[in-house]
């Protein structure tokens, strides 16, 4: 059996279960520095390093993602969060489920980010790995850097299907 995924806006709120939604917006705390020159969107995101971990950025350069597409497996990363901010302004697929168990297909929540949305996934929520859409993805990431393993990853039982946008 197969799930058909229903695509939602990325917004804070909807996102709040999963982490953080990482953008320049009114609803979050922002206030004029370098003498009136800049605007600063302050603390976007909880970065979680870990107990012995380190907080590193990476560049993740992701292939697009043809659609329709067959979600067939997710991971998560449990010592630590990971946030992902687009560098090219493309939107991108968000693919997540709750932290714990291992998610069912129909516990999948698809969103759509644009651009100029971020995401943070929080320590353990399960997520796809990135899914560029238009052309190639340049993403800055922050995660973790450390001893121990921090990605598991399962196949789904049953799959999930993004169909077309």
């Amino acid at each position: 059996m197969t799930i058909t995924l229903k695509l939602e806006t990325l917004t804070a709120e909807a996102f709040k279960p999963f982490g953080d939604v990482i953008e320049a917006s009114d609803s979050v705390q922002h206030f004029t520095i370098n003498d009136g020159n800049t605007e600063r969107y302050h603390d976007l995101a909880n970065i979680e390093p870990g107990q012995d971990g380190k907080a590193i950025v990476s560049i993740f350069r992701g292939l697009p993602r043809t659609l329709p597409f067959t979600v067939e497996m997710m991971e998560r990363h449990p010592k630590a969060s990971q946030a992902f901010i687009p560098t090219n302004g493309e939107p991108y697929l968000v693919i997540v489920a709750p932290a714990g168990q291992a998610p069912k297909a129909d516990e999948l929540r698809l969103f759509l980010a644009q651009g100029t949305q971020g995401v943070n996934y929080a320590t353990g929520v399960w997520h796809h790995p990135l899914m560029a859409l238009n052309k190639i993805g340049d993403f800055i990431v922050i995660d973790r850097k450390g001893p121990g393993d921090n990605c598991d990853v399962i196949q789904l039982e049953e799959h999930a299907i993004i169909e077309a946008l």
